[in-house]
């Protein structure tokens, strides 16, 4: 039950140069999975950074730096079921490195749902899997958010409370994502287990995960930039050192 913001600017003006996309994404996970903070973790690919999943191999987070591509996955309920005779779901962990590899998704992936979100210097999609279809939307300028159901969705009670909240960072910040942590500190108030928390204990809800961690990302001509920190308690709100 991740939570991505996102920020896509407006067009530049003739001559502008133009503002990168910018992105905050806090991460739900099992504690006891172990996963490895940002970093290069895939020798095969070399360019590629991420938060990565020891279990399954694949990346929560990714960003290829000289392809100045970002990708982020986030799961959402699905219609897929067992039925003794389909092979085994694949982790949705190699989705976000084909991903940021350029490799584009291709009939129905052998996966349970996910909305991955990407971002390049020229804007950003949300492609959407629930099992039976894949839906892409190419994101408006603005400021969006997405969880476990769909891009802005008003029955999602988190985005429905707090999406308003996050202002465009102004074109010129340079710690950006300071505002924007500004507010989720202030979702945090709510406690993690309410409807409409952003950092969250999901056990409740019948689900093991707790927010482990958040990632920062400033995508741009100039390239990537990708800020990583951890909160110091699952699922309870500190202010994380992103660097």
């Amino acid at each position: 039950m991740c939570t991505v913001i996102v920020h896509v600017p407006e067009a530049p003006a003739l001559g502008e140069t133009p503002a990168p996309v910018r992105l905050l994404a806090v991460r739900d996970e099992n504690p006891t999975r172990a996963w490895d903070p940002l970093g290069p973790w895939w020798p095969e690919l070399p360019d590629v950074r991420g938060v990565r999943d020891r279990r399954a191999g694949g990346a929560w987070l990714a960003v290829d730096d000289a392809a100045g591509r970002l990708a982020v996955i986030l799961n959402r309920a699905d219609v897929l079921t067992a039925d003794g005779e389909s092979p085994a779901p694949l982790s949705r962990g190699r989705v976000v490195l084909d991903a940021v590899a350029g490799v584009e998704l291709a009939g129905s992936p052998r996966t349970h749902g996910f909305n991955l979100v990407e971002a390049t210097a020229d804007g950003a999609s949300v492609t959407m899997w629930d099992g039976r279809r894949i839906r892409r939307i190419g994101l408006a300028p603005g400021v969006h958010m997405i969880a476990h159901d769909d891009l802005d969705d008003p029955g999602t009670a988190r985005i429905a409370a707090w999406r308003d909240a996050f202002a465009p960072p102004a074109r010129s910040d340079g710690d950006w994502w300071t505002g924007w942590l500004d507010v989720l500190e202030r979702t945090s108030a709510v406690g993690p287990v309410d409807d409409r928390a952003i950092v969250r204990d999901n056990r409740p809800f019948g689900y093991p995960t707790l927010s482990l961690l958040v990632c920062a990302a400033e995508i741009g001509a100039d390239g990537v930039d990708v800020r990583y920190g951890e909160f110091a308690e699952p699922g309870a709100w500190s202010r994380p050192d992103l660097v």
